[in-house]
């Protein structure tokens, strides 16, 4: 038997779309009317005057803010009225992946600042060079290239400097897969490999 919390998230994972709570509360009602009849008679007992909708839209809120749907939900608080919408595994892993990302790239950040004001007028160039290069492959292949560091800022064991000794083109995806682990420099013939090959990744 599914608990009311697991109704809830039925409910909701019905619908592909952005639902507002109050939407939420009504296919709750459709899908599951006895959850409807036990709020239907608690709204009655209420001083306030109430329904059994209402107090099903107020549950569903004050579980949203509590953080009780975890991460099963994505929430759009931009408008007055807050939207929701369900995650599948498959979305809350790329979720988790985005934030994972958006926090290691401040912490990125900070690394190559410190490590900037140390270069070398020679060594600024170089950078300055690798960024120019990866603009024009994006613009001529019209694919997403990075320059990205052969040894991770952000390794635990052994993280690297921002320097371009270091540096690499690679495709975004492949970078994705790096993240904070250290791979062998590619080198110059197998950079031009994997950018004819988005599939070839180095392990």
């Amino acid at each position: 038997m599914l608990s009311i919390n697991e109704k809830y998230m039925q409910a909701l994972s019905s619908i592909s779309d952005w639902l507002t709570v109050s939407e939420w509360a009504s296919k709750v009602a459709e899908a599951y009317p006895d959850l409807l009849v036990a709020a239907d008679a608690q709204a009655a007992n209420q001083k306030n005057d109430t329904t059994g909708l209402r107090e099903i839209a107020a549950r569903l809120s004050s579980r949203l803010s509590s953080g009780g749907f975890g991460a099963s939900i994505e929430v759009d608080a931009s408008e007055r009225s807050k939207k929701v919408r369900f995650l599948t595994v498959v979305e809350q892993k790329e979720h988790e992946a985005q934030e994972v990302e958006e926090d290691l790239a401040l912490l990125r950040r900070s690394d190559i600042k410190r490590d900037s004001e140390q270069f070398t007028g020679y060594e600024q160039y170089r950078i300055d060079e690798y960024d120019a290069i990866c603009r024009q492959l994006k613009a001529y292949f019209g694919l997403d290239f990075e320059v990205a560091h052969a040894t991770a800022l952000l390794n635990s064991q052994a993280p690297g400097k921002h320097h371009p000794d270091i540096l690499q083109l690679l495709f975004k995806a492949h970078n994705g897969k790096k993240i904070v682990n250290n791979w062998p420099r590619f080198s110059l013939i197998e950079q031009k490999n994997t950018s004819k090959q988005p599939s070839l990744c180095k392990p």
